[in-house]
């Protein structure tokens, strides 16, 4: 296995943390006896070796010795190790665009020992087997030889996990090979009828979903949630595949994976993969979710409830239905033999789900509310090496605006430690939360002026109160500018802050201008205008700081001196020079500040208008900005009506991201459909 490891210069070799002259250990831990010592090997191999996908020139030279590995009976979690082969032969260079191709060069190292899956099809091991049927279809240049393979395996397979395996590497055959779809297709159509296990037909009508969809039967969600029903029987009987591996993870990396994994990791996979494959067939997708959670089986419940957060994030629809199916399971139990530990992961697979939803959850505010009324101790989260924070069905229920999350929070509030997120989600409440003024004012005068947590602690008070346009609030948020420490953790952001919520409170907020005027030097000087502007109306007093703001190499104070301008309109007209500049800077939102800022200081509509169009075109998270700039300008500007039209029209969310989603990308959705409809009512 490790013939001639100790003639490659793995000390000139690197990896994610430099040289590779650990590299030869690694590879001997996997083929330890010791399980905890083959862990941690692993763990060093996707942690340093293929660190993020990344394929180092490490990384290929340790193909070969994983390929030997692989084919050696005697090593044990063989399986993981042809994963990793295939995650290796997929992977990509340290730096896209350097020279050299490290995602060629990966798949051709993999391809040249691809023999080694021929064999492994075939192995004792389960585990390999499963994986070998992926790597079969990456890298066996031999289209018709793979299809033989893989129907041969199908046929005389027992394995019901290696059974699936197979169906989906039947699925990414079609998708790399079309000119052998029809006979790889007729494979699909046969795992997919009885009597094939309904795990296994799940399988086939998930692969056909999303490389045959004209073969699908007419009546596809009835058949699925009866598949998911008969599935789920089977579970719950004993007839189904049994978990692997009766030993507790390793407390490693991969462990610690392993152990985050669904309860029912199979069912989440069907699922996933079929909801993935109708795509944008949201009626359908949303009549399966309302199977998946009126699922007696707990666990078909809970894969519901992450499917419906996917959904959730990418398509616009009604779904007030299966919200308030989610919102149900908070209280639902599992049977008895199942134990607390399953009820405690679906209640909190809901709430999680809910909290992303922000007021899109009011379906599901009475479970919520019902929740945070029987289970005190779920009000706060008390964490090991910080601060606690709300707990998700109280951060849940305000984040929805339910009025009932106001007596609760002032509960939390009278507490001796505040949570650090309360004055975040009190934002969400509006003017319900207004009982609240009081003790938060009193907490934000507790607020230490030089600890490392003034930051955290003040902020999130900050942010309520100014929602909350406190005027009371004034002699604590002056207390703040007046006594912070210099060395503050992060200082800058709590004078802005502390700016933010003078320039609400505005005109009346006696003894602020001496402050805000002392602030007009400072970093924070194009907010600190703003604020004066609020309480003076007195353009000459900020107008030159504001121009001087324009012309600065800091992006972030520009596009905030630009805001301003806008505010200030006509009066501002000195500062269009500088705006000009703005409207041609690289950054679309300081472009999109500087043209927004334009119009209003200088009424130009023909030069501002193809500037707002291509940046709501090509960039897609400003269109919230634009759309309220189309509010002010009315008829002005009606040439860019279309583009709200198509928003409006469009069945996708507008900050769907390939590779990950924001927190708030559901929230910022529907924030711009609303400022559309706004446009266009205007």
């Amino acid at each position: 296995m490790f013939t001639g490891i100790d003639e490659v210069g793995w000390a000139s070799l690197r990896h994610a943390y430099g040289s590779a002259e650990d590299v030869p250990g690694l590879l001997r831990g996997l083929a330890s006896t010791d399980p905890v010592e083959r862990a941690s090997a692993l763990d060093g191999m996707y942690g340093a070796v293929h660190h993020q996908g990344i394929v180092y020139d490490s990384t290929l030279a340790c193909v070969p010795f994983l390929l030997a590995l692989a084919s050696c009976e005697e090593v044990a979690d063989r399986g993981e190790l042809v994963e990793l082969l295939v995650s290796i032969g997929q992977g990509h260079a340290p730096e896209e665009g350097e020279a050299g191709d490290g995602r060629g060069a990966a798949d051709a190292a993999v391809r040249a020992g691809a023999e080694v899956f021929v064999v492994l099809i075939g192995d004792r091991d389960s585990g390999v087997r499963r994986a070998a049927a992926e790597a079969l279809v990456r890298f066996l240049d031999q289209p018709a030889r793979v299809l033989g393979l893989l129907r041969r395996r199908i046929a005389v397979e027992r394995d019901d996990r290696v059974l699936l395996a197979l169906t989906e590497s039947v699925g990414l055959f079609v998708r790399r090979h079309p000119a052998h779809a029809p006979e790889a297709l007729d494979i699909l159509l046969m795992l997919g009828t009885p009597p094939y296990d309904p795990g296994l037909r799940l399988a086939a009508l998930g692969q056909l979903a999303g490389c045959a969809p004209d073969l699908l039967p007419a009546d596809l969600v009835p058949t699925v949630v009866e598949l998911l029903g008969e599935r789920s029987e089977q579970r719950r009987s004993g007839r189904s595949a049994p978990t692997e591996g009766g030993h507790a993870d390793p407390d490693t990396l991969a462990g610690r994976l392993r152990r985050l994994r669904p309860s029912d990791e199979e069912g989440a996979l069907l699922l996933r993969t079929l909801h993935a494959a109708l795509g944008g067939r949201v009626g359908d997708r949303i009549a399966l979710l309302e199977g998946q959670l009126t699922s007696p089986d707990p666990a078909d419940r809970c894969n519901g409830v992450w499917m419906a957060a996917g959904l959730f994030r990418e398509w616009r629809a009604d779904y007030a239905v299966p919200v308030e199916l989610i919102g149900e399971q908070l209280g639902a139990g599992a049977p008895p033999l199942l134990g607390a530990a399953v009820s405690d992961r679906l209640r909190d697979a809901a709430v999680s789900v809910l909290g992303d939803l922000f007021h899109l959850a009011a379906p599901a505010a009475d479970h919520l509310h019902a929740l945070v009324t029987s289970r005190p101790d779920l009000w706060v989260h008390r964490w090991e090496r910080r601060g606690p924070t709300l707990g998700g069905p109280l951060k849940s229920l305000a984040r929805s605006g339910d009025p009932r999350a106001t007596p609760v929070l002032a509960r939390v509030l009278a507490q001796p430690v505040v949570p650090d997120d309360l004055g975040r989600v009190i934002v969400h409440l509006g003017r319900a939360a207004t009982p609240l003024a009081p003790a938060l004012r009193h907490r934000l005068g507790q607020v230490p002026l030089d600890s490392p947590e003034t930051y955290d602690r003040a902020v999130p008070l900050l942010s309520a109160l100014t929602a909350l346009a406190d005027r009371e609030a004034v002699p604590e948020v002056v207390r703040l500018l007046g006594g912070m420490a210099d060395g503050v953790r992060l200082r800058p952001r709590v004078v802005g802050a502390v700016v933010r919520a003078l320039d609400v409170f505005g005109g009346g907020a006696e003894g602020v201008v001496p402050v805000l005027r002392e602030l007009l030097e400072s970093e924070c000087a194009g907010v600190a205008a703003g604020a004066l502007w609020s309480v003076e109306a007195d353009a000459s007093a900020v107008l030159p700081v504001l121009i001087r703001e324009l012309a600065g190499p800091d992006a972030h104070r520009r596009r905030a001196a630009a805001e301003v301008l806008a505010r200030l309109g006509s009066a501002a007209r000195a500062a269009a020079p500088g705006l000009a500049r703005m409207v041609g800077a690289e950054c679309a939102r300081e472009r999109t500040a500087g043209a927004c800022a334009l119009w209003r200081v200088t009424g130009e509509v023909e030069r501002v208008l193809p500037v707002l169009r291509s940046a709501w075109v090509e960039h897609p998270e400003v269109r919230g900005d634009i759309a309220a700039r189309l509010v002010d300008m009315g008829a002005a500007g009606a040439p860019l009506h279309d583009l709200v039209e198509a928003e409006l029209a469009a069945p996708r969310r507008h900050l769907v991201r390939p590779g990950g989603h924001g927190s708030q990308d559901v929230l910022e959705d529907e924030r711009l459909l609303e400022v559309c409809r706004e446009v266009l009512g205007a």
